[in-house]
């Protein structure tokens, strides 16, 4: 499997950037498997099929300059910032359940690697004990499918209590009281940094690299502007 990179001078984007990435990979770029990992500043994306004024505190949001994306695949609302990593998976065919099976596999060796005795759930994410450390979602485009998933390292809590909204009903009905009961850090359970588990997850996953042209970039740079538009955020 490769990974693909971004030459150093174009890293440090915006959410919205990488989510045109991994779709520009799938659409142009021939290859069968691959890995990315990214890191942004302080966002909130939510899935394609949710309302953004049911899932987000937008004022909390506005007040401390976390940003809000809509992706094009389903699932729940996420926080993201540099203290978590997020890997994207593309690979040939248009088997989701095959795509989600492989990329939750491939998290579980990379964790067990580090001594982490991490299982998968039946809803596509994987747990430490009974703790969410990695959730996932998948859509195809291009006849690929893209699985993308968080991995929380470390997180800023207060920002992810506060920008995300779930209702009541919803977490009564999972059985929790709040969101931090449902979530661990892997900085917990590890003694690597967080530099050193993207490194493993590279080392153990990919056997080469692909980096992307400044002409691919700017490819990117075009797509990038439909996460952006305001019809794309805000459509229920």
């Amino acid at each position: 499997m490769l990974y693909i990179d971004l030459p150093e001078a174009y890293k440090d984007r915006q959410l919205s950037f990488y989510l045109a990435m991994e779709e520009f990979v799938a659409r142009q770029m021939d290859i069968d498997d691959c890995l990315l990992m990214w890191q942004v500043g302080p966002s909130v994306i939510f899935g394609r099929n949710q309302s953004v004024e049911s899932e987000v505190n937008l004022a909390f949001c506005k007040a401390h300059q976390i940003n809000v994306y809509r992706r094009k695949s389903g699932g729940g609302c996420v926080y993201a910032d540099h203290d978590n990593v997020m890997l994207s998976y593309i690979s040939q065919g248009d088997n989701v359940g095959q795509a989600f099976n492989r990329f939750i596999q491939m998290m579980l060796l990379v964790l067990r690697r580090m001594g982490v005795e991490a299982v998968s759930t039946s809803h596509n994410d994987v747990i430490i004990g009974d703790r969410k450390v990695s959730g996932t979602a998948c859509y195809q485009v291009g006849g690929k499918s893209i699985v993308h998933g968080t991995l929380l390292y470390d997180t800023n809590m207060d920002y992810m209590l506060h920008a995300i909204t779930p209702s009541s009903e919803k977490l009564h009905q999972k059985g929790i009281q709040s969101v931090r009961q449902r979530i661990t850090l892997l900085k917990d359970h590890v003694t690597l940094t967080k530099e050193e588990v993207k490194s493993l997850f590279r080392t153990t996953l990919c056997q080469g690299e692909r980096l992307l042209t400044s002409e691919e970039v700017t490819a990117i740079e075009v797509l990038e502007k439909e996460y952006l538009c305001k019809e794309f955020i805000n459509k229920l």
